[in-house]
C-alpha cells in the first residue's frame, strides 16, 4: 500500500507537469538549483571532516537543525504549498489509519525539498570518511533527521488544520511570515562582520592580528552542543558524540530522536484522525457592511472605480501587504550594513529602493486579479481607465511614503544637504517605474499567486516566466533611469547645490513624462489585448 502511495504521487506529479510547459521548465530549474545547493553542502561537509571533523560535525548539527526547523514551520506560513495527497481526499477509501499514515509519510519525501533535504542528509554522512565505521552512525542519524523534518512537517499542519481554514489567519500570517524572511540576510551579514570584528586582535603595538578563526570556532561549537540536546539537533549529532567517545550523550541524544518522532506519529495520527471523520470547516460569518469604502472616496468614473478596487487591494489584499511590509523593512534592512561600515550615507539608498518596489507592484495587475479581470473586458472598460486607475493610488500614497522614507534616512545619515537629488531620484523613479509597470502589466503576464493564497507560494512553472518578465521590466527601468541617477552622483560627488536642484527638477519632469508615455502605450496595448490577457489569466494553473 505504501508503494500504491508512491506511485499515486508520482502519477499526479507526471499529469501536471504534462498539463503545462512552464511547470515542467519551472521544476527542472528547481531540480537543478537543489542539485547544485546539495552539492556544494556535501562538498563543504567533505572537505570540512577531512581538515577538522569536530567542527564539522558541530556545524552539520547546526544545519539539520535549521532544516528541521524549516520542516515544521514554513508550511504554516506558506500554506497550499503541496496538496496533491491531501489527506480528505481518502476520507471515503477503507485505507487502514496506520497504512494511510505511513503512505502519506513516505509519499512527502516525494518532492524536491524532500529530495533536497535526504539527499544532503545522506550526503553529509560521509563527512566522517577519515573513520569509516562513523558513517553508518551518521547514515542513522540523517534517516532520523529527515523522518523527523517529513513526520513534524505533517503533525504541525495536522493540527493547525482548523486554524490554517481560516481567512483572516492567513491574511496576517502572511505578512507577519515576510518580517522574519525578509531580515535573515541582512542579521547574518550583521552577525558575520561583528564575529569577524572581534576575531580580529590588536596587540600593545597597534598591529592587527587574525585569531584563525578560533573565536568563530569556540562559537559554533558552544551552539553547537547546546542545540545538540534538542530535539532538532539530536539525530544530526550521534556521530559526532559516537567520534568524541561519549557513548551516553549518544545514547541519550538517539532516544530524544527517536522520542521526538514518536511523539510527532502519534499527534499526527490522533489529529488526523479527527480530521478524516470531522474535516474542518472553511467560511465563518461574514463582516457587516461598513459602506463603499474606497467607491464612496473616488469620483464615480471608470478611472474611479478601478483606483478604488485598486486601493482597496493594496489595503487588505495579503499578497499586496507582503510588499507593503518589505518597504518599511528597507530603512531597517540597510540599517545593519550601514552600521558595520560606518558609512550612514548607505541608508539614502532606501527611497530610491522604495519607489521602484512601489511601482513595480503593479507591474502584473492583471496576473494578481485572476479571474476578476473578466469584469473589465465584459464591461468595456478602456486602456485608459484601467491604465490610470491602477496607477493613481500608488502615485497618491505612494509619493507620500516615498517622500517620507526620503526624508528618514535624511535625518537618520544628516546628509540634509543631499534633500533636493535624492529627492529627485526618488519622485523620478516612481514615476518612470510606474510607467514602465503601466506596458509591462498589459503586455506581460505570469502565474502569481491566486486571491486567498500565501504570497509566499510560488506557482508551478512559473519560475522561469516571472523571471523573464521581472529581468526585462528591471533593464527597461535602468537604463531610463540612467540619465537621472548620474546627475545624482554628480550631485553627491561635487557636493554642488546647483546640481542636486537640477536632479530634482530632472526626476520630476522625467518621471512625468514617461508616466504619461507609459500609462499611454499601456492603454494602447490593453485595449488590443484584453481577450488574450483574459484567456492567459483563466488558464494560470
Amino acid at each position: 500500500m505504501v508503494a500504491h502511495f508512491l506511485r499515486l504521487k508520482l502519477t499526479l506529479l507526471g499529469n501536471t507537469l504534462r498539463r503545462s510547459v512552464w511547470q515542467t521548465v519551472g521544476l527542472c530549474f528547481a531540480l537543478l538549483y537543489a542539485l547544485f545547493v546539495v552539492g556544494s553542502l556535501v562538498i563543504g561537509a567533505i572537505v570540512g571532516g577531512g581538515m577538522n571533523p569536530t567542527v564539522t560535525g558541530h556545524v552539520i548539527t547546526l544545519a539539520g537543525a535549521v532544516a528541521v526547523v524549516c520542516w515544521w514551520v514554513v508550511p504554516v506560513f506558506v500554506f497550499g504549498v503541496d496538496q496533491t495527497l491531501d489527506p480528505q481526499r481518502f476520507t471515503t477509501f477503507a485505507i487502514p489509519h496506520r497504512t494511510l499514515v505511513a503512505g502519506l509519510a513516505v509519499a512527502g519525501v516525494v518532492s524536491v525539498p524532500g529530495l533536497a533535504t535526504a539527499l544532503a542528509a545522506g550526503g553529509s554522512a560521509f563527512a566522517w570518511w577519515r573513520e569509516p565505521w562513523l558513517v553508518p552512525v551518521a547514515l542513522l542519524g540523517a534517516i532520523l533527521g529527515l523522518a523527523s523534518c517529513v513526520v513534524g512537517s505533517r503533525a504541525v499542519t495536522t493540527v493547525l488544520a482548523p486554524l490554517l481554514e481560516s481567512r483572516r489567519y492567513r491574511e496576517v500570517v502572511a505578512v507577519v511570515a515576510i518580517i522574519p524572511l525578509v531580515l535573515i540576510g541582512p542579521a547574518i551579514g550583521w552577525a558575520s562582520e561583528e564575529i569577524g570584528a572581534v576575531s580580529r586582535e590588536t596587540t600593545d603595538d597597534g598591529v592587527t592580528v587574525s585569531t584563525d578563526g578560533s573565536l568563530l570556532a569556540a562559537v559554533v561549537a558552544r551552539f553547537g552542543e547546546l542545540v545538540a540536546w534538542t530535539p532538532f539537533g539530536a539525530p544530526w549529532s550521534l556521530a559526532a558524540a559516537v567520534h568524541d567517545g561519549a557513548w551516553g550523550a549518544a545514547a541519550s541524544r538517539f532516544a530524544i530522536a527517536v522520542g521526538t518522532i514518536a511523539v510527532l506519529w502519534l499527534i499526527w495520527s490522533r489529529s488526523l484522525a479527527k480530521a478524516l471523520v470531522t474535516p474542518p470547516v472553511g467560511g465563518g460569518r461574514g463582516a457587516r457592511s461598513k459602506g463603499l469604502g474606497w467607491f464612496g472616496r473616488f469620483p464615480a468614473t471608470p478611472v474611479g472605480a478601478v483606483a478604488a478596487r485598486c486601493t482597496t487591494y493594496w489595503i487588505r489584499d495579503p499578497r499586496y501587504a507582503a510588499g507593503i511590509s518589505i518597504i518599511f523593512l528597507m530603512p531597517v534592512i540597510l540599517w545593519l550594513p550601514a552600521r558595520s561600515s560606518g558609512n550612514l550615507d548607505v541608508l539614502l539608498l532606501a527611497g530610491p529602493v522604495v519607489a521602484w518596489v512601489l511601482a513595480f507592484g503593479v507591474s502584473n495587475d492583471v496576473g494578481y486579479d485572476y479571474t476578476a479581470f473578466a469584469l473589465h473586458v465584459a464591461t468595456g472598460t478602456s486602456g485608459r481607465a484601467d491604465r490610470w486607475g491602477r496607477a493613481l493610488p500608488v502615485l497618491v500614497f505612494g509619493t507620500a511614503v516615498v517622500v517620507l522614507v526620503a526624508v528618514l534616512t535624511l535625518a537618520l545619515s544628516g546628509r540634509w544637504d543631499l534633500a533636493a537629488p535624492l529627492l529627485g531620484i526618488c519622485l523620478g523613479t516612481l514615476g518612470l517605474a510606474l510607467g514602465v509597470s503601466s506596458v509591462a502589466s498589459a503586455a506581460l503576464v505570469y502565474p502569481v499567486p491566486k486571491p486567498g493564497e500565501s504570497p509566499l507560494k510560488s506557482p508551478q512553472g512559473a519560475a522561469m516566466a516571472t523571471m523573464l518578465a521581472q529581468t526585462l521590466a528591471m533593464l527597461i527601468t535602468v537604463l531610463l533611469a540612467l540619465p537621472l541617477v548620474v546627475l545624482g552622483i554628480w550631485a553627491f560627488a561635487s557636493g554642488s547645490l546647483l546640481v542636486g536642484w537640477v536632479t530634482l527638477v530632472v526626476g520630476l519632469v522625467e518621471g512625468a513624462l514617461l508616466l504619461v508615455l507609459g500609462i499611454r502605450m499601456g492603454a494602447r496595448t490593453f485595449d488590443r489585448r484584453a481577450p488574450e490577457l483574459l484567456q492567459q489569466v483563466q488558464s494560470f494553473p
